[in-house]
């Protein structure tokens, strides 16, 4: 039988090359780099910077894992058969906690750090609602204040999320609010995880005993997702399970990178060949499939570091969808550097589409999926049959691994207007696009004859060492 891992696994050491180093607002005004400070326990800045590949769960951690982990695999028979499935198509499921989603593995970790560090409240940005449940969790579970700014349309289609955030103990401030000048500004477009982020950000920066923490694209976070794939390399070794694509739905990144950076791990380490590595997006927010490359920025403040991302840019409107927790701008640095040397590859799914599969893999699996999830299950039915869809993902020849990130148990509303044919999908506009990466440093674009950084364009929909810089600058908790 699978066991809980004991350690957590870096895809860092295997990447080829090093990150590039965030930049601090100013350097990047000035056309150069430089490191940052992070607002980070010591641990987690380490776990960020640091080419280790293997770091110790602590025990605290360890047993809060065991009570709902391992999580579930199984080959989805039912579900092959409703999508045509040509290769078998396997499933590793991480709704069975109090969050709902695989957000808790995170959550526990972070918080068993800034505790230790003598921080006394956690706050955060949260879109659809179960990063805010799951660190509202962790901070009961180790005695700590939790605030959540929600973003407010999600908060209004899932009013139940915030009442779990606040059974738990949590104080959740719809987004925009009334409480940060980021918000009051304007600077922002509303309704956006982005904004929401930032008024976290504002919010913990002047509140005594608070530090701002966030749950999916930082190198920290997606290390502890990684005991979702460690587990599923076990779970398909005792199954005689073979698989040669890997899909998880993206958002800025933390469980497609938990699901598949240790399969790149693993065969980076033994010199074999990874399962191509596919990452499931909304088509209303296509950072991987129609992004740019380039530094930006993670939050609404302006004050952040500028980090190295697939982006749609940091101000672009996202046209309001059931994609919930995958409407943020970018993607996680290591998953962009990763999709930038051609080690991942990328779909974007309509929200229909995604609701859509969420429904057959209900009715054939009997397992509610969140609708980011959807956009996962979507995708493996592509690369389990005839491939296709929007991007480049490739057609699996041997099975099709997906991580169901979450249940969808509070998102029956989204799930209601699919059955009464109420939504409808709307492609990004590509002058939207292009103004709101306007003046981005893109990485491989020449400097101009100023030496400033090259102005970026968008390309069409379609087919698209030394470790790590430090993320989130906003001074260091130790």
């Amino acid at each position: 039988m699978t066991a809980v891992p004991t350690r957590w696994r870096s895809v860092l050491p295997h990447l080829g090359q090093p990150l590039p180093a965030d930049r601090t607002q100013r350097s990047a005004t000035e056309g150069g780099g430089g490191s940052v400070q992070a607002n980070l326990p010591m641990e987690l800045l380490r776990q960020s910077v640091q080419s280790r590949e293997y770091w110790d769960i602590p025990e605290e951690v360890a047993a809060a894992y065991r009570r709902f982990r391992p999580t579930p695999l199984w080959r989805a028979r039912a579900f092959e058969e409703a999508v045509g499935a040509r290769v078998p198509i396997w499933v590793k499921y991480e709704g069975g906690n109090i969050s709902g989603s695989h957000k808790l593995n995170t959550a526990l970790a972070q918080a068993y750090y800034y505790h230790r560090a003598g921080v006394q409240e956690l706050v955060t940005g949260t879109g659809a609602g179960q990063w805010g449940t799951a660190l509202a969790a962790a901070c009961a579970r180790f005695g700590m204040r939790c605030t959540v700014f929600m973003v407010g349309g999600s908060l209004e289609r899932k009013p139940y999320r915030g009442v779990l955030m606040r059974m738990l103990g949590a104080r959740v401030i719809s987004s925009p609010s009334t409480l940060t000048e980021v918000a009051r500004s304007g600077r922002s477009a509303g309704n956006s995880l982005s904004l929401a982020i930032g008024e976290a950000v504002e919010y913990a920066a002047r509140t005594d005993g608070a530090a701002f923490c966030i749950g999916s694209g930082e190198t920290y976070s997606i290390l502890h997702q990684s005991v979702i794939g460690l587990e599923a390399i076990d779970q398909l070794a005792e199954e005689g399970g073979a698989v040669d694509a890997v899909v998880g739905c993206v958002g800025a990144g933390s469980n497609f990178g938990g699901i598949a950076l240790p399969f790149h791990a693993r065969a980076a380490a033994e010199g074999t060949e990874a399962p191509a590595l596919i990452a499931a997006e909304s088509s209303t927010t296509p950072k991987l499939t129609r992004g740019v490359y380039a530094y930006d920025r993670t939050d609404a403040t302006g004050s952040s570091p500028l980090e190295a991302m697939y982006t749609i840019g940091s101000d672009y409107a996202i046209p309001d969808s059931h994609s919930a927790g995958l409407r943020y701008h970018g993607a996680a640095k290591v998953i962009s550097a990763m999709r930038h040397a051609g080690q991942v590859s990328a779909t974007a799914v309509d929200q229909v589409a995604a609701l859509a599969a969420g429904r057959a893999f209900t009715t054939a699996e009997m397992t509610l999926p969140a609708p980011e999830s959807g956009h996962a299950l979507a995708a493996a039915a592509r690369a389990a049959g005839d491939g296709g869809g929007d991007g480049d993902a490739p057609r699996a020849r041997t099975g099709v691994l997906v991580c169901v990130s979450g249940h969808g148990y509070l998102d029956l509303g989204a799930y209601q207007q699919f059955l009464q044919d109420e939504l409808t999908d709307r492609a990004p506009d590509p002058a939207a696009l292009a103004d709101a990466v306007a003046g981005l440093a893109r990485l491989d674009a020449p400097a101009d004859a100023a030496g400033a950084p090259g102005r970026v364009t968008v390309p069409p929909a379609g087919p698209a060492g030394r470790p790590a810089g430090a993320a989130v600058g906003y001074g260091e908790v130790r």
